[in-house]
């Protein structure tokens, strides 16, 4: 017959192998569940940083769109007050009109605002008679803007079809005459 003291071993040796066993269950339940946990934390922190990315992509490209619509914007205004302080700007853009249009086709007309005539007159007219062209005055230009005609082609070299073509090659639709 066992003892008081066999009974009292055995009992604690009992409470102590239960304890280690519910320790043991208890660590590994708390282990899985705590590892679901992070996984589904790490997901979601994943997810937000998925989320974060993608807002400051759009945040970049908002941002460069309107950074270039204010360059556009202050190189318009430039461009106009420059033509305005110097309108022998003009001088350029009219020896590269004539350059891509032979004036072999008669009549070769050069269309500029009439403010640009004169100028245009006194620094290249020798110029452009002895080449053929014919300087013929178009209200509707603005100053700074010219066309070049013969009967079968025209070059169009107004300052709203270059701004045009500027901004297309931007990817933007500006108006030039746009403030």
């Amino acid at each position: 017959m066992p003892t008081i003291d066999d009974i009292t071993a055995i009992q604690e040796q009992a409470r102590q192998e239960g304890y280690a066993a519910g320790h043991s269950e208890g660590h590994a339940a708390g282990l899985a569940e705590g590892r679901e946990l992070a996984a589904v934390e790490t997901a979601r922190l994943a997810g937000l940083a998925t989320s974060f990315t993608a807002e400051l992509d759009r945040a970049d490209e908002t941002i460069s769109q309107q950074i270039l619509d204010l360059t556009l914007d202050l190189a318009r205004a430039v461009v106009k007050s420059a033509l305005a302080i110097r309108p022998e700007l003009i001088l350029p853009i009219v020896r590269e009109a004539v350059r891509y249009l032979p004036s072999l086709q008669q009549p070769a007309l050069l269309y500029l605002n009439p403010g640009d005539v004169e100028l245009v007159q006194t620094r290249m007219g020798n110029e452009l008679t002895k080449m053929g062209w014919q300087l013929t005055e178009d209200p509707d230009l603005e100053p700074g803007s010219c066309r070049a005609e013969t009967p079968d082609t025209q070059i169009d070299s107004s300052l709203s079809t270059r701004w045009h073509r500027l901004t297309a090659a931007l990817g933007k639709d500006s108006n030039w005459l746009a403030d």
